[in-house]
Order: structure tokens, then C-alpha cells, then sequence
């Protein structure tokens, strides 16, 4: 079975070059599109592991130990609803949290907070007030950190990280819009002979733009593939070398986030077909607005 042949004449050489300009604009909007997945889902998950624990801070009476005071609260916050475990951190524990960022020597000589580090329930959390009554009512001097000021900070953070990889995204498929519709454009105006011809043979404006649609629609989505293709390579480079959670755990990668990339041809089709079609048109009726002399009224009646 013969294919059917193309009305409009092949144009290689620009053509190549505007696939290559999508491909590079689907890889940069596929990237963006992961990393704002990821960080929302780092958000997620250092906030629900912030939820999930609390710090508490005692301090000791005049007859009591720092360690007795510390296992004290930890045996109160223990009973409390809501709490699942409440550890005191002994001197040697608090010195292995404090030795990256201090360093040995300092360590010895400096005097650390006696702490209990709670962990609470997933599904009913402890707030802070309840384990600052609860220890109260023990008689302990003490500060309850539910670690909502860092939640927040984490929160907005990963917000605005989603925000600019959205913008990202936002902005590569505009300029891949705007590529396509030069393009078109500049297609409709090389091709004017062609278009009158089609014209002539009673051809319409619609029938006349979804030749470009189709011509650019099927250029953009292969290039959306192939583009979407090496944005997948980078994706199952830097999850296979990082681990469970990618190269950085900031931006936490999954295998899931491959299915999102999938749609990049399909996305780069429908972007070339909206842009080609608004050119054409717009093409189309500044040439029917302005007609060659050759062509008469008559010959526009089919528009």
C-alpha cells in the first residue's frame, strides 16, 4: 500500500533544526518537571519525620544528676498518650550528634544539655503542651521542641524549590510553543505559492493549517521523545548511583517519576498543534486579508 504523499514540500534542513531546539527544551522541561516532584516529595517526607519526633530539654535540680533528671522525663513522657518511645540521651550519645560540627577537642571541655528525645505516634502525635504539662506535673524543669519552627522553614523551602521548577517547566514549553510558531509562520511564508495553489483547488483555512499541525505536530513529538528519552537516562543514572533515594537526598528520585517523562511526546504534539494552528491561522487571514492580485475574490470564496 503506497503512502500517501505530503502536499506540503519537505524542508530538512529547518525542520532538523527546530526538532533539535524541542528536543532540548522537552529534556530541560522533563528535568524540571522530576525535580519539582522530588523536592515536594523530600517536603513530605522531612516533614513527617519532623512530626513524628520531639526534643525535650531538662534541666536538673540542685540534688539531682543531669542523667537522673533526664531519666525521669523519659520515663514520664513515656506514659503519656500519643508518645511511643522516650529515650534519655546519655553524654556519650549527645557527644556523637555534636562531633561533626565541633569537633573532638571542644567536646571534652563543653557542657551539654541533658536531652530525651521522643518519638511519637503517627496517627495521634503528643502536641508540645501535653508533654510540657506532663513534666510539669512530674516536678521537671524542662523545654518541650516539637520542631515546628524547622517544619515550616523546611516547608516553604520546598515550596519555593517546587514553585521554580514549575516556573521551569512552564517556561521551556512556552518557548517551545514559541519556536513552533515562527516556524509556522515562516513555513507559511515560503510556502505562499503552495497555499494558493491549495487554495485554488478549493482547499479551506482549516484543511490548509492542519497540514502544518500535522507536519509540526508529528516533528514536536518526536523530538518530545527523544528529548523525554535522554531526560530518563539521567533520571536511571542518578537513582541507580545514589541509591534508594538518588544522588542527592534533597531531591529525593523514584522509578514512578519515569511514567511522568513518558508523557513528554505526547505534551510536545499537543503544544506543536495549538502553536501551528494559532500561526497558521493568524498567517492565513493576513493573506486572505491582502491577496495577490493573481488571486480573485471568486477564488477566496471557499475561505
Amino acid at each position: 500500500m503506497s503512502r500517501r504523499p505530503d502536499l506540503l514540500p519537505k524542508d530538512p534542513g529547518g525542520e532538523g533544526w527546530l526538532g533539535a531546539v524541542i528536543a532540548v527544551l522537552c529534556f530541560i522541561a522533563c528535568l524540571a518537571a522530576v525535580s519539582a516532584l522530588a523536592a515536594d516529595r523530600a517536603a513530605h517526607g522531612w516533614s513527617g519525620r519532623l512530626r513524628a519526633e520531639a526534643t525535650v530539654q531538662v534541666r536538673p535540680r540542685v540534688d539531682e544528676t543531669g542523667d537522673a533528671a533526664a531519666a525521669r522525663a523519659a520515663e514520664t513522657l513515656a506514659g503519656v498518650a500519643g508518645v511511643e518511645e522516650a529515650q534519655a540521651l546519655d553524654r556519650e550519645a549527645a557527644e556523637a550528634l555534636l562531633r561533626p560540627w565541633m569537633g573532638e577537642a571542644v567536646l571534652e571541655d563543653l557542657p551539654l544539655p541533658h536531652l530525651v528525645t521522643v518519638r511519637l505516634s503517627p496517627e495521634a502525635p503528643a502536641s508540645a503542651q501535653t508533654l510540657g504539662e506532663a513534666l510539669a506535673e512530674a516536678g521537671l524543669d524542662a523545654s518541650v521542641d516539637d520542631h515546628s519552627l524547622w517544619r515550616g522553614e523546611v516547608e516553604r523551602s520546598a515550596m519555593a524549590l517546587t514553585g521554580l521548577a514549575l516556573a521551569a517547566f512552564a517556561l521551556t514549553a512556552l518557548a517551545a510553543g514559541a519556536a513552533i510558531a515562527y516556524a509556522t509562520r515562516a513555513g507559511l511564508a515560503a510556502r505562499r505559492r503552495e497555499i494558493e495553489t491549495l487554495s485554488l483547488s478549493g482547499a479551506s483555512e482549516g484543511q490548509i493549517a492542519w497540514l502544518f499541525q500535522r507536519r509540526f505536530g508529528w516533528l514536536a513529538a518526536r523530538a518530545g521523545a527523544a528529548g523525554g528519552a535522554a531526560a530518563a537516562a539521567v533520571l536511571a543514572i542518578a537513582r541507580l548511583a545514589g541509591g534508594d533515594g538518588g544522588l542527592s537526598p534533597a531531591l529525593p528520585l523514584v522509578w514512578g517519576d519515569l511514567a511522568l517523562i513518558s508523557l513528554s511526546p505526547a505534551l510536545a504534539a499537543s503544544v506543536a498543534l495549538v502553536a501551528a494552528w494559532l500561526a497558521a491561522r493568524r498567517a492565513l487571514d493576513t493573506a486572505w486579508a491582502n491577496p495577490p492580485r493573481s488571486v480573485s475574490a471568486g477564488d477566496r470564496s471557499m475561505k
